[in-house]
């Protein structure tokens, strides 16, 4: 595939490392000479200097011969018009733009990215992709990480397993036993910074990170299984009041009456005007950094603090200093990747790479084939998938057991007609399955072409 990447930021060279490791034929953009020599120097992938937006660097960079454009600049409108003039001077076939703005995002203004309009297929929106990831995680206080698949059916966890975790070092193939009634699979290990897939006979270690799919009415009894059983979020106080901090705020105001929310923000003139528009949040100005001003919040008796200032370093440290002080647990935004192997050290419970998160939205519209949703795990070591079944799939009819791309694969749910199945090696698909599955990041293509349809199909 031929993908072209307007905006060579954190975003933008994420996307870009990813999709050319996979071996796609990527080009890049960057107003910024530095940025684009980075590129150069660094990735299997060609870039080059000028404006997004500009037809004629479009052209140069190869927009002809694209099948998608990613457009993930800083200026929104730059985003917009680059997937546009993509689409109606180049006839690229699948145009996304990253538009941050709340203003564009109205649901009153939606017609502007319509065929008839500007024409953008995916509109990517950092801070409420960003702020739905924090809104999960406040939701299932024992995970670290969480998605959900097949509308919500299907939810997959991301679990620490302490020396308190009742099924260590147990095979796999026991929790079944142990547990008949419970449908939970665990699909992915991350031990001392491996991912591994496991098979029956593997066992969880004291210290292992594991991923677990479950039907969306069995989470609060895994998370007791596995020991990580909370009490409901229902204190939190929100360090930064930018664009993420005000959506969490709006939406636990809108979805959880019951949650008692605090928001430190270092801006007065932003503090007045989030106090401003919320209705139930109790806004502080001030420092996170002060303990002062955390007493104040009542952090010691916090359920959760969410740090999600625009620096990493403040976020880390208001959420080691709040742990202190007392507060249950805490959820830290960081954007730099610099900082993933010290976060435990700090004490800090579960973090949030906003680049990650854009970076997941988008594979799913790059991935062949059927796949419906994808969520990267350690810095893209593996993925987790839903993809459907189609008619022509070579994956339709074949028990698991017998296809050898799945070595690198561990099924975990199974979608049909509205019900969870937990998948065996016995297990055929059928057409308009929806399967939830993880892969290891070199069995991704695997996947792909399990799932991909032939050309009889349409």
């Amino acid at each position: 595939m031929k993908v072209l990447v307007c905006g060579a930021g954190q975003v933008g060279y994420g996307i870009a490392e990813q999709l050319s490791a996979e071996g796609n034929d990527v080009t890049m953009i960057d107003v910024r000479a530095d940025l684009v020599q980075k590129v150069n120097d660094t990735l299997e992938a060609r870039a080059y200097v000028g404006n997004g937006a500009h037809p004629d660097v479009l052209e140069r960079a190869g927009a002809r011969d694209c099948d998608m454009i990613i457009a993930v600049t800083l200026h929104d409108e730059v985003n917009m018009i680059a997937a546009q003039i993509a689409g109606t001077l180049f006839d690229v076939p699948t145009k996304i733009a990253r538009v941050r703005s709340h203003t564009y995002l109205n649901k009153e203004w939606s017609k502007l990215f319509s065929r008839s309009c500007m024409g953008i297929d995916v509109i990517i929106s950092p801070e409420r992709e960003v702020g739905e990831m924090v809104l999960r995680r406040l939701s299932l206080p024992g995970a670290f990480d969480t998605v959900s698949f097949a509308d919500g059916a299907v939810t997959s966890m991301g679990l620490t397993c302490d020396a308190d975790c009742p099924v260590l070092d147990t095979p796999l193939r026991q929790l079944s036993e142990l547990f008949p009634d419970l449908p939970a699979v665990v699909v992915g290990i991350q031990r001392k910074g491996e991912i591994i897939i496991p098979h029956s006979d593997d066992h969880i270690e004291e210290g292992d990170d594991v991923y677990v799919v479950t039907p969306a009415g069995q989470v609060a009894r895994t998370l007791s299984i596995f020991g990580q059983a909370e009490a409901p979020t229902r204190r939190v106080v929100i360090a930064g009041g930018g664009n993420v901090g005000l959506y969490v705020a709006r939406e636990l105001e809108r979805r959880h009456s019951g949650v008692r929310v605090k928001m430190i923000e270092a801006s007065r003139a932003r503090a007045i005007e989030i106090a401003d528009s919320l209705e139930r949040t109790v806004v502080l100005h001030g420092n996170a950094l002060s303990e002062e001003l955390l007493r104040e919040a009542e952090i010691t008796s916090a359920d959760t603090i969410v740090a999600l200032t625009n620096d990493d370093q403040v976020n880390i440290l208001a959420c080691a200093l709040a742990k202190q002080l007392g507060a249950a647990r805490s959820l830290c935004l960081v954007n730099s990747t610099g900082y993933a192997s010290v976060i435990r050290s700090f004490d800090i419970d579960s973090e949030i790479n906003p680049r990650v998160v854009t970076v997941s939205r988008i594979l799913q519209h790059v991935r062949r084939g059927r796949i419906l949703a994808v969520h990267t795990v350690s810095n893209g070591a593996g993925e987790l998938m839903e993809a459907e079944a189609l008619e022509t799939a070579p994956i339709i009819g074949k028990a698991l057991k017998d296809l050898p791309q799945l070595d690198g694969v561990r099924v975990g749910a199974i979608v049909r007609g509205g019900k969870v199945l937990i998948p065996d090696g016995e297990t055929r698909i059928q057409v308009k399955d929806h399967v939830i599955l993880f892969a290891a990041a070199d069995s991704v293509r695997d996947v792909e072409q399990l799932f991909r349809v032939s050309i009889e199909f349409f």
